[in-house]
């Protein structure tokens, strides 16, 4: 009875040690970080929507409160925006740094009237679901398959099916660039491009990788990689029969003149939208 005693009063002694010890290193070494995430936690959106890189909106908080300020320039929520950051940057004492408007754009114009279709599917109304057995219903194997689970992966109501064209459409007033639609998309159609000066973008609107003349086939305004768009500007490159125009290439010198240039109208240039819609105006 002793023994057991005895090892009973050792091991709680050891135990009551560790304790006081593990106290006295916690609060040795005790920082502000849980204080300093509940404050950035309770003023981000808590849409959860994985915008920034992080699974939440309380992995964001943590990754900020345990920021140094170099790292913290890489830490960006979307849906706040600049505003938001700036707040946090208050709350850890750093400075904020600018980041350009981005918002999410479709590259595919293969609407009912570009890409009429040639079958319909009557599976289940899943995108996913039917690129595994089917092309788009246009057969363009790059195409939109128009059954909007993009639209129904945003949280923020920034898309919606055109029913005439019946492709999605991003509404730039709502979208916040969280990346969902790009996720979702099985064709990869969605990118997150900067909204550019006075909303003057250009871009290619076609992920057809398919050789001119079986493109257009399906497609009216596919890219058939003419080249065209590379003569005037040499950092637009060609691959895979598709071309592509980097977000370096000035939109407000470039757009015109490349959307004008492109024998399909492939290329976008939201920037001549809006002055074609000034003038009618």
């Amino acid at each position: 009875m002793n023994i057991i005693l005895s090892g009973v009063l050792v091991l709680g002694g050891i135990g009551f040690c560790a304790a006081l010890i593990l106290y006295y290193v916690a609060q040795k070494f005790h920082t502000d970080d849980d204080m300093r995430v509940q404050k950035i936690e309770k003023i981000l959106p808590g849409a959860n929507c994985g915008g920034c890189g992080q699974a939440g909106c309380h992995d964001f908080a943590v990754a900020c409160a345990t920021s140094d300020e170099k790292s913290f320039e890489k830490l960006h929520c979307t849906v706040g925006g600049n505003k938001l950051m700036k707040e946090i940057a208050d709350i850890l004492g750093y400075k904020a740094v600018e980041k350009a408007p981005t918002v999410a754009v479709l590259r595919c114009q293969g609407s009912c009237q570009n890409a009429p279709i040639k079958f319909e599917f009557s599976g289940l109304q899943s995108c996913r679901l039917a690129t595994q057995i089917a092309t788009a219903r246009s057969e363009c194997p790059y195409g939109c398959m128009r059954l909007g689970d993009c639209v129904n992966a945003c949280k923020f109501g920034a898309l919606k099916m055109n029913p005439k064209t019946g492709l999605p459409e991003v509404d730039e007033n709502k979208c916040v660039s969280c990346g969902a639609c790009v996720a979702v998309c099985p064709k990869q159609l969605f990118e997150i491009r900067p909204k550019g000066k006075d909303g003057k973008r250009v871009y290619v609107a076609c992920r057809n990788q398919l050789k001119g003349a079986q493109a257009r086939k399906n497609c009216s305004v596919a890219c058939i990689a003419c080249q065209k768009c590379a003569k005037i500007n040499s950092e637009i490159k060609i691959e895979n029969n598709l071309s592509y125009i980097p977000t370096s290439v000035d939109a407000e010198q470039y757009g015109e003149i490349l959307a004008k240039s492109c024998p399909t109208g492939a290329i976008v240039y939201t920037g001549l939208k809006k002055e074609n819609n000034q003038h009618e105006d």
